[in-house]
């Protein structure tokens, strides 16, 4: 998604920018920040202010849960337009548990052969160049 070029927008302000989706405890501890409809029953990222499942509007802003586990992965080894980062770097799809959802993100790992599917991961946070803050996912270990 493009950076909205007037941040006075409303609907521009809910999704922009990543870093308003990341919740950081005392403990440096990291989470992302979703929404829960009472409705459905069920969780959303990123967040919104309509459940994208049932259309009700009576979403609540939730911190879902900083673990999950490795679903699919690559490393990006050509830098986006734009991008003045390191590369590679990792790249990735994680399922929060017990949410069940399946969050896209960077990796922190650039490896693909150091990856397994399974691999338990951790919500992390990440300065870019520019001083953005975003998301990624660490490997906390193993497969099982």
């Amino acid at each position: 998604m493009a950076r909205p070029e007037d941040p006075s927008d409303e609907a521009s302000r809910e999704v922009w920018p990543p870093d308003a989706w990341i919740t950081e405890g005392p403990d440096g501890s990291a989470a992302l920040l979703g929404g829960f409809s009472p409705t459905s029953g069920r969780h959303h990222f990123p967040p919104a202010a309509i459940c994208p499942y049932s259309g009700a509007d009576d979403v609540e802003t939730v911190a879902l849960s900083s673990r999950g586990t490795l679903w699919a992965w690559t490393a990006v080894t050509a830098a986006p337009p734009g991008y003045e980062g390191p590369v590679p770097y990792g790249f990735g799809v994680v399922e929060l548990d017990p949410e069940g959802l399946r969050v896209i993100g960077r990796l922190t790992e650039a490896d693909p052969g150091a990856l397994v599917f399974g691999q338990p991961m951790q919500v992390v946070v990440e300065q870019l160049a520019g001083g953005q803050r975003v998301w990624a996912f660490a490997p906390t270990g193993a497969a099982p």
